[in-house]
């Protein structure tokens, strides 16, 4: 057995004082590189903390229930020695495997002295390749891998698909090398840093970022270590084939925060189609272990799953819509939903059954607008940028939000304080052959027309392309979102919380108006506004409406 080493919590993002709710190994127990050895929860996310390499734990060093952070010492291992640490004593566990090991010892008379050091020194190493920085999302799907053991990749290549309710997001190879072993599947959920992939790349490469030494030291036992034992599609005792429709539970009306299970459990629900939503937990805290789910699914098979008790603040269920054979009335065909739309959905039905809506309607006068905006359409040229009405409604509603503050905040999660945003940032709706998706465009009142306009030409066109990143579309402040392009007269937008306000634009016509001595003709441009009544009420929604219509009547007053 090799040098005894201690294991430290590596770094988890911005978590603090995060607590152990399980430990998966003992003292004695031998544990292979990447194997979990506990787990972590959060008010938001649990996590398994891997093993650094391979050996015997020798002494736990936390509990179950304690709360840890990045650095505190977890336990004590008795690290594996890798082949040739006999005559590698010295070296630990954070450096990489020293050239030592090149020659057997038994042998080194008959090797000849020229080839000595090369015979041993493996053309190419492997490298672990790790999540990169998501930005804020935290747990995001995998819904395609996009290459297998044995394929040669470059740098750059898309290796696998990520989607969160607002993005899909291809994550590139930082190097070349050819994929010896995946680390994960389609359906897991993955965050910063966590282990993708297994690379073998040449070993100039690797050497060349020694950073990774600490996993790559154990390497020869890297590509044969067992798979965790969560992984497996568990089944209850004596359960048969998995059933031919999962186990669907009652939604409740509003979402709770998530269900407190390791993440071995929940890809087990999913492989069983349960809602954990409607699990109660047995362990620790009400954490729900893989008997909790198998528990729910005997009792669904042998009667039905009962809804799950209300919780406080949560008053009632909605009742779960029927299930209507549509076949009955004429020949149908199923077909699934666009990505981004269904987990869209998630996020609009969230915010449509949580946030209390009005909606404002209202119009303004844009003929002097939209005269001046075909005045300047050379000029924007001349600068490569294509000038639309968008970049003179986005200067004028941050002047509406700088008058009206409140629209610039979101409610605090105590629900009893604002929380006010001293930046101006807007989101705005694009649509694209996959679905609506809104990217976010910063400190709108700190830039001119003509840069707004192409930042939105750079930004519309990542969309369609599907290459927004994460934190494209983060750090909004209120949402615009325009069909004027299209048609319609009004609609009633989904505020896209935690913002309080969201306008809708509709399309302008050109209508009589009355001027007091005659009818002249006038570009009318209806538009409504869409706002939390927690946060704002109906006469500040009205003023807001008053005074963006005002502005857009006469874009000088931006000046004032």
């Amino acid at each position: 057995m090799g040098k005894t080493t201690e294991v430290f919590l590596p770094d988890i993002g911005d978590f603090k004082d995060v607590e152990v709710v399980e430990l998966l190994v003992g003292p004695g127990d031998h544990v292979a590189a990447e194997t979990s050895i506990l787990t972590l929860e959060s008010d938001k996310a649990t996590m398994e903390i891997p093993a650094p390499q391979a050996g015997v734990v020798k002494e736990l060093k936390v509990g179950v229930g304690q709360k840890i952070n990045k650095g505190d010492l977890l336990l004590l291992l008795d690290a594996d020695e890798a082949p040739g640490d006999e005559a590698a004593a010295p070296a630990t566990v954070t450096e990489p495997a020293a050239p030592a090991p090149a020659a057997p010892e038994p042998e080194p008379p008959a090797a000849p002295p020229a080839a000595a050091p090369e015979s041993p020194a493996p053309a190419t190493e492997l490298k672990e390749i790790r999540l990169p920085d998501l930005g804020d999302f935290k747990e995001v799907d995998v819904i395609e891998l996009m290459v297998k053991p044995g394929d040669r990749i470059a740098a750059e290549d898309s290796i696998l698909t990520l989607e969160s309710e607002k993005a899909t997001m291809e994550i590139p190879a930082p190097e070349s090398g050819v994929v010896r072993e995946l680390k994960v599947a389609v359906g897991d959920k993955v965050s910063h840093g966590q282990l993708v992939l297994l690379l073998e790349v040449a070993a100039e490469a690797a050497a060349s970022s020694m950073d990774d030494s600490v996993e790559l030291a154990p390497e020869p036992a890297v590509p044969t270590a067992p798979r965790l034992p969560a992984e497996p599609p568990a089944r209850a005792p004596g359960e048969k084939a998995p059933q031919p429709r999962p186990v669907i539970a009652r939604p409740s009306d509003a979402p709770q925060g998530r269900a407190h299970a390791s993440p071995a459990v929940r890809r087990f629900a999913r492989e069983l189609g349960v809602d954990l939503m409607q699990v109660r937990g047995s362990a620790l805290k009400g954490r729900i272990t893989k008997e909790d789910v198998q528990d729910f699914v005997k009792r669904a098979l042998a009667g039905g799953a009962p809804a799950a008790p209300a919780a406080a603040g949560q008053p009632f269920q909605l009742p779960a819509a029927p299930e209507i054979d549509f076949s009955r009335f004429g020949e149908t065909e199923t077909v699934p939903m666009g990505r981004i739309k269904r987990l869209s959905g998630t996020h609009l039905h969230r915010s449509w059954l949580s946030v209390p809506h009005v909606t404002q309607f209202d119009e303004a006068d844009i003929t002097e607008l939209e005269a001046f905006r075909k005045q300047q359409k050379a000029a924007a040229e001349q600068q490569g940028v294509k000038l639309t009405f968008m970049p003179f409604l986005m200067k004028a509603v941050a002047a509406a939000m700088r008058e009206y503050p409140q629209f610039n905040a979101s409610l605090a999660p105590d629900g009893e304080n604002l929380i006010l945003k001293k930046y101006l940032n807007l989101g705005v709706a694009v649509d694209t052959p996959n679905g609506l998706v809104v990217p976010v465009v910063r400190d709108v009142d700190r830039k001119g027309v003509f840069e707004l306009a192409g930042e939105l030409g750079e930004i519309s066109r990542k969309a369609r392309e599907g290459k927004l990143a994460p934190g494209d579309m983060q750090g909004g402040c209120l949402s615009i979102s325009s069909l004027g392009g299209i048609g319609g007269t009004q609609f009633t937008p989904i505020v896209n919380a935690p913002e309080v306000a969201i306008l809708g634009v509709s399309r302008a016509d050109t209508r009589p108006v009355w001027n007091g001595a005659e009818f002249v003709p006038r570009l009318i441009m209806p538009f409504s506004l869409s706002y939390d009544h927690r946060v704002i009420d109906g006469a500040e929604g009205v003023r807001f409406t008053s005074f963006l219509a005002g502005l857009l009547a006469d874009i000088r007053r931006l000046l004032l």
